[in-house]
Order: C-alpha cells, then sequence, then structure tokens
C-alpha cells in the first residue's frame, strides 16, 4: 500500500511518529503507541503498524521491554543504537569445532535471510582458563556497541552473571545456545540432553552391557548434568545398579595422558570392570580409545565405546557402538529466529522460553563401515 507521493504508507506512518518523538510529544522512557492504536489510528494493517514499529526500534527511537510492550528510548541509548542498525553478536567458544561452527552457520543464515549484520567473538583459545575473560570482554563490547542482540554459547561454569543482567537491565534481548543458566531468566535453544543419556544407555544395556562407565569433558554445564541424569535414569529403569565410581561427574579428556590413565586403570582392573564407556562428545571418544589401547585393552572387543555427541576430531560412528547427533545447525537456526522475535517486538512480551531440540542415535549397524582400535599386545 502507497501513501502520499507513492511512498509506502509504513514510510508516512513511522515518518510522522518518528517527528511526534523528536517534537517530545512521548516522554523518554514512557510508553509508545501500541500495534493496535496505529491499526486503529491510521486504518492499516497489523503488518504494516509492525514495520513502521520495527524500523524506529532499529533506529534506536523505541526500545522492547520484555513483557511489557514498546517504550521510548533515552537520548543517550538512542544515540548508541542509531550507530549500530540491525546488528546481532554471536559470541561463541570454541569455534574450531565443527558443532560449534555449524551452530554459528545457522544463525548466520538467518542473519542473512532477515538482514541482520552479525559481530563474531569466539572466547576459547589455548588459554582455557582466560576464557570467561574473553566472554566478558565480548559481552562488554556487544554492550557499548549498542547491538539489537545477542547469541551466547557460554563458557562453561557460572561466570558473568552480574553482566548478563547489566544486558538485560538494557534491554537487550540474550538467547543461550547448547546449554542454560538456571539462575538467568533468559531464553535458551538446546537439545533434548535427558533422553541423549537415558537412550544411549538403554542401547548399551540392550546389547548386554550392564557396567558402564561415564568419561566427561565439561562438567559444570546443564546439557552434561542432564546427560548424566538421563544416563542414571535408564540404569534405574533397568533395574542396574548405579556405580558412584562409573558415574562420577568429573574431568577426563583435558587432563594430561598420564592422569587418564591413572584414572582409568584402577576401575579397568577393579573384580567388576565396565564393558562399555560412555562418553561426553568425539573429544572424550577419542582420548578413551587411545588410553584403552595403552592398558592393553582392544575396542570395541574388550571394551565398547559410546557418545553422546558428534563434536569431535573425527566421524564417531566407525569407533562406536551407538551415538548421538547434535542437529548443530538447526541450534544456531531456531536460537536467531528466537532472537528476531524479541528484538521485531513479534514475541517481546512473551516470559523466556526455553526451546529444546530432538537429536537423532545412530548404532554401530547403521554406519558404513567400522573401525577397531587394538593395543600392540594383541595386534
Amino acid at each position: 500500500m502507497a501513501g502520499e507521493g507513492g511512498a509506502p504508507l509504513y514510510e508516512r506512518i513511522k515518518a510522522e511518529l518518528r517527528a511526534a518523538i523528536g517534537r517530545g510529544e512521548y516522554e523518554p522512557g514512557s510508553p509508545f503507541v501500541t500495534q493496535r492504536e496505529l491499526c486503529e489510528r491510521y486504518g492499516v494493517s497489523t503488518t504494516t503498524a509492525v514495520k513502521a514499529l520495527n524500523d524506529l526500534v532499529a533506529e534506536g527511537l523505541l526500545i522492547r521491554r520484555q513483557g511489557r510492550g514498546t517504550f521510548v528510548a533515552e537520548p543517550a541509548a538512542r544515540q548508541i543504537r542509531s550507530t549500530s542498525g540491525n546488528s546481532i553478536a554471536c559470541i561463541v567458544h570454541g569455534l574450531n569445532a565443527a558443532h560449534v561452527s555449524n551452530v554459528v552457520s545457522g544463525v548466520e543464515s538467518v542473519c542473512a535471510e532477515l538482514g541482520y549484520r552479525m559481530y563474531l567473538s569466539d572466547t576459547a583459545r589455548q588459554d582455557v582458563a582466560a576464557s570467561p575473560q574473553r566472554e566478558a570482554q565480548a559481552l562488554r563490547e556487544a554492550l557499548d556497541s549498542g547491538v539489537a542482540g545477542i547469541v551466547l554459547y557460554p563458557v562453561e561454569g557460572h561466570h558473568n552473571t552480574d553482566l548478563l543482567t547489566e544486558v538485560q537491565r538494557h534491554e537487550i534481548p540474550i538467547v543461550l545456545v547448547d546449554r542454560y543458566r538456571p539462575e538467568l531468566p533468559t531464553d535458551a535453544v538446546i537439545v533434548d540432553n535427558f533422553s541423549i543419556g537415558y537412550q544411549l544407555t538403554q542401547h548399551l544395556v540392550a546389547a548386554g552391557h550392564e557396567r558402564i562407565l561415564t568419561l566427561w569433558s565439561e562438567t559444570d554445564v546443564t546439557s552434561v548434568r542432564d546427560r548424566l541424569t538421563g544416563h542414571v535414569q535408564a540404569l534405574r529403569d533397568s533395574g542396574l545398579t548405579v556405580r558412584p565410581e562409573f558415574t562420577s561427574l568429573r574431568p577426563y579428556q583435558q587432563l594430561p595422558q598420564e592422569q587418564r590413565l591413572a584414572m582409568l586403570k584402577p576401575v579397568l582392573e577393579g573384580d567388576e570392570p565396565p564393558t562399555a564407556v560412555l562418553c561426553a562428545n568425539g573429544y572424550v571418544v577419542a582420548a578413551a580409545a587411545k588410553d584403552l589401547v595403552a592398558l592393553g585393552k582392544d575396542v570395541p572387543t574388550d571394551i565398547a565405546l559410546a557418545g553422546m555427541d558428534d563434536a569431535g576430531p573425527f566421524d564417531l560412528l566407525p569407533l562406536t557402538t551407538v551415538s548421538a547427533h547434535l542437529p548443530s545447525h538447526e541450534l544456531g537456526v531456531e536460537s536467531m529466529r528466537l532472537l528476531s522475535g524479541r528484538i521485531d517486538g513479534t514475541s517481546a512480551s512473551l516470559p523466556p522460553r526455553q526451546i529444546t531440540l530432538s537429536t537423532s542415535i545412530h548404532t554401530h549397524d547403521s554406519g558404513s563401515g567400522y573401525l577397531r582400535a587394538v593395543s600392540s599386545e594383541s595386534a
């Protein structure tokens, strides 16, 4: 629909509203005209009203407050946001991993579709201990740049809570990916990690494995804890004993091999050693296969491996009895769509959402081939 002079009607509405804000007809911080009021005032469709309001939000004249509506921006906020346009920050850790890069690819694809500029930050480098500080720096830069929203793949632990709260106070929506923060009410897109732990354990039990050792990488994240909960529940539902020495949640993959071997050896030499190892991800699968061979075990003849996700240095399936496949690209797509809804106002009034995506389970039999890891003693 065109307005006077052939310009789109929403442009005329937007110009009138912009001028009214400039004249001070709306107090900074006060509620602004609603979509419904615009439709009634100008006799236009909801689509036209939403587009006019969205453009004013993108220009920094208006802000969305989750659960409350649209408000007139303070003059200082207008200046910051007007320089950033429709830009979002995507903050991840471990971009060199295929899983993370596929998440970023999903975010990027929706940005390209909807016209957002994406600023990418990788908070994980070789110095793992400094990663929370790099996350804080990336969050601060996003805040100072006045981005319209943030997609965050958080580091392990409960870091930067105060800074994330500050971002929320500035009415900048945040969507967490892969894991959530129970103490921080914000949107999150995750996979069904409980189901991963449960289903993989069921497969192993059905294959005759009653003593299953779990090995981890990160430990202080909800994704890992949910997987462990699913594993333990599957053991109980199968009538099996939950052995603390097998289900202990402690780091493994990031340790030097000497320490990893020291962890494994007494367990493998016990009276009732595990017949299967449930690994947190592909990196743990690789480390476990190497260590088991060093301790004289053949994989999978002596001990079977299973992978809780396919984030790792290679395709897991040839080396594992069963593994889970993460919808990495879809995680990024859904995260950015959720963030876009918060930015453009279509879901600004809704409470925080947690979207849970399903995963697929792949068995050894479904692969095109398989690998064995054989110790030198049996080669």
